[in-house]
């Protein structure tokens, strides 16, 4: 007989959250596509005067205001780490547990070799991020931690504003405009594998688990199994015991 499964309405992503996503989202698409003309720019044909065509200006114009939404989205996100729920709190995208670590070869096992459970076990589905999505996380901080160095870098000679400048330190730490250049290339390269993958897991999921994946960057809730709801509540007492010193780490 097949098994019937109830599931539940659980609210996984907070509206600051959501609103950081998206932002992030419109961040990124401009920088990149503003980043390929200033990488690149094209020739452009016109009888006017050099000094009415400003149509480069709003270019770099474009890619500096969104360079500076996405360092205020980070600063919001990075604060929201500590205030936020359980699944946009910063000891969920702690690696370093053993919960963790079983989580990981179970979302390697199912999502990067596509294989299949023998048996269904709920209890490995994260309801937020799963383990390797933390770490993807974790490193994209780091990889947009040097986007904003080598970005600034880039933009504090000529800028007027004093927050540019702390980052003119950067071009000789490397030895010169070329080399920050590659860098700041290279990192947008990362950032654009990164979206295609994510979207791509993000649909997966959502068809493989049918628990509202994509909605949920929308609404905020998930669909969660009565089951793994409960081995969360059991997970959540442990944790709480844990800080409290009452259960001994593993």
């Amino acid at each position: 007989m097949k098994k019937i499964t109830n599931f539940k309405r659980v609210y996984v992503w907070e509206l600051p959250v959501r609103i950081f996503h998206w932002l992030n989202v419109l961040a990124l698409f401009v920088l990149v596509v503003t980043g390929f003309i200033i990488a690149n720019p094209p020739a452009i044909l016109s009888s006017a005067e050099a000094t009415n065509l400003h149509s480069f200006g709003i270019v770099r114009f474009l890619h500096f205001t969104a360079a500076y939404l996405f360092l205020f989205v980070l600063i919001m996100r990075f604060y929201w780490a500590f205030v936020g729920n359980r699944f946009a709190n910063w000891k969920a995208f702690w690696p370093f547990t053993k919960k963790n670590w079983n989580n990981f070869w179970h979302v390697m096992k199912i999502d990067i070799m596509l294989f299949n459970d023998k048996e269904e076990d709920v209890t490995k589905i994260s309801i937020g991020h799963n383990s390797v999505a933390t770490l993807s996380y974790i490193a994209m901080f780091v990889i947009a931690i040097v986007q904003i160095a080598t970005g600034f870098a880039l933009y504090g000679d000529m800028a007027s504003w004093w927050l540019p400048k702390m980052f003119t330190w950067v071009i000789p730490l490397f030895g010169g405009d070329f080399i920050v250049r590659s860098i700041h290339h290279t990192a947008m390269w990362l950032f654009i594998f990164f979206a295609m993958v994510h979207v791509y897991l993000v649909f997966y999921h959502d068809w493989l688990e049918g628990r509202g994946e994509v909605s949920s960057m929308f609404g905020g809730y998930k669909f969660v199994s009565d089951e793994r709801l409960k081995h969360a509540h059991k997970e959540e007492e442990v944790e709480i015991k844990e800080e409290k010193g009452i259960v001994a780490t593993k």
